[in-house]
C-alpha cells in the first residue's frame, strides 16, 4: 500500500521539489501551505508522514505540531520538520514539541527522502 505524506509548505518552489521528489521514491503527496489547514488535513485524515515547515501563515509549525501531539489520533503522526532557520534553539524547540526528525534548508534531497522513508516505515531516527 502506497504511503501518504502530508507537505505543510508555503513557498510554492519548495513545494514543487519535494512534491516531485516523493512521489518519484513512490509516496502519495499533498500539500497544504499554511499551518491551520495542515492541522486540520492531518487530523482529518492522519497520514504516514507530515513534513512540516517552522515558518507558515495562520499557525507557525511548532504550534501545529504542539496541537497534533495533543490529539489522541494524531498524537503518533511521525514529524520531519524543515526551517531555514538552524539555529540550535530552533532545532531544541523542534524536539521538545515532538518533532521526529529536523532538517536545515537548503537540505539535500536524498536526505528528505531517506528521512521520509525511515518514519514512514517506522523506523526510529
Amino acid at each position: 500500500m502506497t504511503k501518504r505524506v502530508l507537505v505543510a509548505e508555503d513557498e510554492p518552489n519548495i513545494v514543487e521539489s519535494l512534491t516531485f521528489m516523493l512521489e518519484q521514491a513512490g509516496f502519495e503527496v499533498s500539500v497544504e501551505t499554511d499551518g491551520r489547514q495542515a492541522l486540520e488535513a492531518a487530523k482529518a485524515d492522519v497520514p504516514d508522514v507530515l513534513v512540516l515547515d517552522v515558518m507558515l501563515p495562520e499557525m507557525d509549525g511548532y504550534e501545529v505540531l504542539r496541537q497534533l501531539r495533543a490529539d489522541r489520533q494524531a498524537e503518533a503522526l511521525p514529524v520531519l520538520m524543515l526551517t531555514a532557520k538552524g539555529q540550535h534553539e530552533d532545532r531544541e524547540m523542534a524536539l521538545k514539541c515532538g518533532a521526529d526528525l529536523f532538517i536545515t534548508k537548503p537540505f539535500a534531497n536524498a536526505d528528505i527522502v531517506s528521512a521520509v522513508k525511515k518514519l514512514a516505515d517506522g523506523r526510529p531516527a
